[in-house]
């Protein structure tokens, strides 16, 4: 049946400015509807457009592709207008693209890409057919402006450009004066023969979405929704009509139809998803690319020999041969399939990178399996002595292109990345784009901002939102019970919910894949159009990764591995030292594998800060597993992932390689494959090889094997098991065992790793832990700089430093530079870049200066040779809090009230400076400050500055530093805890204990039974973790807080399912509220000289302020060798707390006021 109309203009979600339409959704509707065709034209973009080409051809749906433009005509007083072009084909994709790259590289304005009028001629809109944009369109703005006589000019000069490819757009969507516009354009088409087309402007589905629609421009424009004065630019008519509510709404103009049909049938644009479009490598017209391959590769593993890289080297006969059928296998693919001259350009940027001292991982991803990029240097694993396989990677019987994942040090990939863009071509080479989306935190401080909702009242509900990856609104609203109450009882919340989980997952910015590179043959416009910000150099594409593939570009993974950052700083130090000592330079890569005391140590569970082996989980799996080599590390990376964790093959791996078990072989053929894991299928090379093995595929046979075995297809599965036993059986394998080995080997499929890349990163794993056992000051100083601005990571790794015997020489001026570094190797000194609120520029420029000039001799000097305007009065503010100007030899508080003197003496040095003004002994003004370092001016200041208690330095610290320096918060207590808890945190042990602490972190975690937390207390002696179960949680949840002083009552034991010690907690107090419930009385110790009347009266005063609680007073009176005990009546019972201990300790003195406890036995000492 012939459509009688289509839909040729429509937004969607990628339109991002508006446009709330899902793709999927699209075309399920246009299937519904028996919609044969349909347009996508976002507003400045096609991010959309090959995933809606797609998904349209697959639903038999006509796709047409273009973009709506704004439109920047300077000259005949025309504000900016929009115009829709569409693509008719590839020539016009192209043009299109052009034009959109150009708005966003030139023709920005306010973050609007605008096309110049300029720009337009009839060259560059081949292949484009034009929609006038209807009200927003040029027609429109004259039309509205009242200059009805410019009209028809434009529309001429249109015709001019476009020919028979302009057509006047004309809606009726209930906007102001449009019908009026419409009937006014009539008579004008006509005369001009100018074709008119209906459209609908569509940006939802369903009228039913209006309102969603408008919640989603009004956080895009970031407005009030019930805001009267807010401008409203779209009706509720602007939806996917069908065509019998189109039809009947042109009635009477039939020919604005009928040319909505013609213009689908002239619109062929068809992208090719069949063709490469891989790079080229530079080389003079008279080389081969191939043969260029060859000759690097032979050469580059030639080399590795000569550096010892191949352990044994290739001396005999039998080992040469295995690599050399092996280079050369691998090599006839990469040639047969076209891929020379990929490798040749991953090779070139790791190579420049390495020459540039930039670290490079050891390759990661199934390309650690490729001999050819061992032996280029793009992996740093020999494939062969690990059995990683080449057609896990590449494999001529699976056509797809190759992907190598490039680590590089963080710092520095952003230097790689530039010199590709040079040297390949900067219009041929772009990052690669990612579209952030409305998820579920975000979107609800998004919707409760529109709505107008209080701030704190849109954040707490965001808070109820449990942190986890992939959460949704849905979801936490079922699992989080505080989130569902409020949700069904109050309003407000189900308002803000369900606008929010109408628009979740809709996309909402454009951003840039941290590590994603093109590299295209030619222009990558030819492709595609390119995306920047405005004023940005940095260009991205406006496919995203997977439209960049199927499109058949090559894409590269430039990822940053900030474990490489930290290997480099500490080998960076450790080569200072060698210097020094006249030692040799370490090498990373030359590093043992099998260094005993390595092990040792990841056995111990020390693997705090040791890269993939740190976390809760993994520890535990190594107490289990007792790693003792490289091929066990390589295990345990393979093994943490919740597959084998669940599925019982790691209990197996585990029993057999303690003795406890013996592994079973079907068939001795698996033997061989499977002694390294045990007797487990771990890894998907041992899938394949199995195939190889027993069944006779070839390696590339058994990789299409493995990845039916992955996808699970049931038809694909019966063929492989069909050719598998047939295989086995020419082997002389029974039937029933080759059938029982195809049915393991499917099992176990589905966890298995990669083993490549678990090669790979072990051995990351093992040069991290390497580091830490023989270097671990250079090693921790290195971690600790790299988390510099974590300061929770920071204190725990501090912490991690106590443990390792590892001293932390705390802040100052006089020694320290901006990252944490290696005094001795027993001492780290701390990184003033981790002070907060103190930029790196400052530290810099504080650092040059010392070093150039010698150390700080005061406060003025410090100000005056840093007196650029960088150290500011909040800089120094944080260096006194810190301690770091303790070096000054002044106390903290003398320092911070001197600030202002010196800051002043400063400015008055540089003014004196600026006009040439010396003083009396001919010296600048600002050398004889330095000379004097604290003038009499400042002393005076100095002297009158009020003493900092404890807690006011403790609290300093811990503002700056996020930890404390000079004490604890909980000493100030410890001599009163000591009379009731059992014991310090680190010498507890089993049994019922009474412990204190400061809470430092909080973990909840929701369970079947309720939430319950684990708590991380810490008294300066220890830090320690407790769990904390549902009904205690929930009785105390008040009481647990970060940097609070708890105490608890605890059972503590070995966990009979764990083995490992645990602590849970069975009550929890406050400070006061433990003082009050153990406490037996308050005794004031009263000295005959002490009492004058005002002095009682002023204890009793307090007494009374504080007589709630039911704690007695005691007055103990001793004068010369006399002493006598009264007990205050009753009505002077008091509750104790800090406020009143301070008041009386104020009037009395710290040492005669004191809290009496009695024994508890339920509780006892160790």
């Amino acid at each position: 049946m012939t459509p009688r109309f289509v839909h040729l203009h429509l937004h969607s979600e990628y339109s991002l400015v508006d446009g709330l339409v899902r793709l999927p959704q699209l075309i399920s509707h246009c299937v519904q509807h028996k919609l044969p065709a349909v347009g996508l034209n976002d507003q400045s973009n096609v991010f959309g457009a090959l995933k809606f080409y797609r998904q349209a051809v697959g639903a038999g749906i006509k796709p047409i592709i273009g973009a709506e433009l704004w439109i920047s005509e300077k000259t005949n007083g025309f504000e900016d207008y929009r115009l829709v072009l569409l693509c008719q084909d590839a020539q016009g994709f192209r043009n299109l693209s052009n034009l959109v790259t150009k708005a966003y590289r030139f023709g920005q304005s306010q973050g609007i890409p605008k096309v110049q009028a300029e720009w337009m001629d009839v060259g560059v809109l081949k292949g484009l057919i034009c929609l006038s944009g209807g009200m927003d369109g040029d027609l429109g703005q004259c039309f509205l402006s009242g200059r009805r006589n410019a009209i028809e000019p434009r529309i001429c000069r249109w015709m001019e450009l476009f020919e028979d490819r302009y057509f006047v757009e004309i809606t009726r969507v209930n906007k102001e004066r449009e019908e009026e516009f419409i009937q006014l354009l009539v008579p004008i088409c006509e005369e001009n023969q100018t074709p008119m087309v209906a459209t609908n402007n569509v940006r939802f589905l369903q009228r039913s979405e209006f309102e969603t629609h408008e919640a989603r421009v009004c956080i895009q424009d970031a407005k009030i929704l019930d805001d009267p004065r807010r401008q409203k630019s779209y009706t509720c008519e602007q939806y996917l009509k069908t065509e019998e509510e189109m039809c009947e709404l042109f009635s009477d103009i039939p020919s604005a139809l009928e040319n909505s049909v013609n213009i689908a049938i002239r619109c062929n644009l068809s992208f090719d998803f069949d063709t490469y479009h891989l790079p080229e490598f530079p080389l003079s017209k008279n080389v081969n690319v191939d043969n260029f391959l060859q000759e690097k590769s032979r050469v580059g593993l030639l080399e590795r020999e000569k550096s010892g890289r191949i352990k044994g080297g290739l001396s005999s006969p039998q080992k040469r041969l295995i690599y050399s059928s092996r280079f050369d296998r691998e090599l006839s693919v990469i040639k047969k399939m076209g891929f020379s001259g990929y490798f040749l350009i991953v090779a070139d940027f790791i190579e420049w990178a390495k020459e540039n001292d930039i670290p490079v991982g050891p390759g990661r991803g199934s390309g650690a399996g490729s001999l050819i990029a061992f032996s280029l240097g793009i992996t740093e694993l020999d494939p062969i002595e690990y059995d990683l396989l080449f057609e896990r990677f590449l494999n001529d019987e699976r056509v797809s292109m190759p992907d190598f994942d490039i680590d590089f040090c963080m710092e520095r990939r952003d230097e790689v990345i530039e010199y590709v863009s040079e040297r390949y071509g900067r219009d041929k080479v772009a990052q690669i784009i990612t579209h952030g989306t409305m998820a579920a935190k975000g979107v609800v401080r998004d919707v409760g901002r529109i709505l107008g909702f209080p701030y704190g009242f849109t954040d707490q509900l965001a808070k109820l939102i449990p942190f986890e990856l992939e959460m949704t609104l849905d979801k936490a609203l079922a699992e989080e019970p505080v989130l569902s109450s409020r949700y069904k009882e109050e309003p407000d919340v189900k308002k803000l919910f369900d606008l929010a989980r109408e628009l979740e997952g809709l996309s909402r910015n454009a951003g840039r894949h941290a590590g994603g590179l093109v590299i295209a043959p030619r222009s990558l416009t030819d492709f595609m159009p390119l995306y920047c910000e405005e004023a940005s150099s940095s260009i991205v594409t406006q496919f995203d990764m997977n439209d960049i593939e199927s499109s058949g570009l090559v894409k590269f993974d430039f990822l940053g591995l900030r474990t490489l950052t930290i290997i480099d700083w500490a080998v960076k130090d450790i080569n200072r030292a060698a210097v020094l000592s006249k030692s040799p330079d370490l090498n990373i890569l030359d590093i043992p594998l099998d260094d005993s005391a390595t092990y040792d140590l990841v056995q111990s569970g020390g693997t705090t800060a040791i890269f993939q082996l740190e976390s809760r989980g993994m520890r535990e799996l190594i107490k289990n597993l007792r790693p003792d080599c490289f091929d066990d590390l390589i295990a345990l990376v393979a093994l943490f992932r919740p597959g084998p964790l669940q599925s019982g093959m790691v209990d197996n791996f585990i029993e057999t390689k303690h003795g406890r078990s013996k592994a079973q072989y079907k068939h001795p053929s698996l033997e061989p494959i499977l002694r390294v894991t045990n007797g487990v299928i771990l890894y998907q090379e041992q899938v394949m090889e199995i195939a190889r093995v027993l069944a006779g595929y070839t390696l590339g046979e058994a990789d299409l094997l493995r990845r039916a075995m992955g996808k699970k297809k049931v038809d694909e599965m019966a063929f492989q098991r069909k050719t598998f036993i047939t295989g086995a059986t020419k082997n002389e394998i029974p039937k029933e065992d080759s059938a029982f080995i195809f049915d393991l080997m499917e099992k176990f499929a589905g966890y298995g790793f990669n083993k490549s890349h678990s090669a790979a990163y072990a051995l990351v794993a093992y040069q991290t832990a390497w580091l830490k056992t023989h270097y671990p000051a250079a090693f921790m100083a290195a971690v600790l700089s790299s988390d510099m601005d974590n300061t929770d990571k920071v204190v725990s790794l501090i912490e991690e430093c106590r443990l390792l015997g590892l001293q932390i020489i705390y802040p100052t001026i006089d020694d320290c530079v901006y990252r944490f570094s290696v005094k001795d190797s027993e001492s780290i000194r701390y990184g003033l870049g981790a002070l907060k609120g103190l930029g790196e520029g400052v530290i810099v420029a504080l650092v040059i200066e010392r070093e150039t000039n010698g150390p700080y001799l005061g406060l003025v000097d410090l100000c005056t040779r840093n007196s650029s305007g960088r150290l500011n009065r909040k800089a120094l503010e944080v260096l006194v809090k810190a301690g770091a100007l303790d070096c000054l030899g002044e106390e903290r508080h003398k320092l911070m009230a001197g600030l202002e003197h010196a800051l002043q003496v400063t400015e008055q040095g540089s003014r004196d400076s600026a006009s040439g003004q010396e003083d009396l002994f001919g010296l600048p003004s600002d050398e004889r400050v330095i000379e004097s370092g604290i003038c009499e001016g400042q002393t005076k200041t100095l002297g009158q500055s009020v003493v900092w208690t404890q807690q006011q330095t403790l609290t300093y610290e811990k503002e700056t530093l996020g930890l404390y320096l000079s004490g604890h918060p909980i000493d100030r207590y410890a001599e009163e805890l000591s009379a009731f808890i059992s014991c310090k945190l680190n010498d507890i042990s089993s049994g019922k204990r009474r412990i204190a602490g400061l809470v430092s972190s909080i973990r909840t975690l929701n369970t079947r039974r309720g939430k319950m937390a684990i708590i991380s207390l810490d008294d300066s002696s220890a830090r320690i973790e407790v769990v904390i179960y549902r009904e205690v949680f929930e009785r105390h949840v008040e009481k647990l807080f970060v940097d609070n002083i708890v105490v608890m009552e605890t059972k503590c034991g070995e966990d009979r399912y764990s083995g490992e010690f645990r602590i849970e907690a069975t009550e929890v107090m406050s400070i006061d509220d433990a003082r009050n419930n153990l406490a037996t009385g308050l005794s004031l110790l009263i000295k005959g000289n002490d009492t004058d009347a005002e002095l009682l009266s002023e204890l009793y005063k307090i007494i009374g302020t504080h007589t709630v609680g039911k704690i007695p007073v005691f007055v103990d009176y001793e004068a010369n060798r006399d002493f006598a005990r009264l007990r205050l009546p009753e009505t002077n019972n008091v509750y104790l707390s800090d406020n009143l201990i301070d008041n009386l300790a104020t009037s009395l003195g710290d040492d005669r006021v004191k809290l009496e406890y009695s024994k508890d036995g339920d509780y006892q000492k160790n």
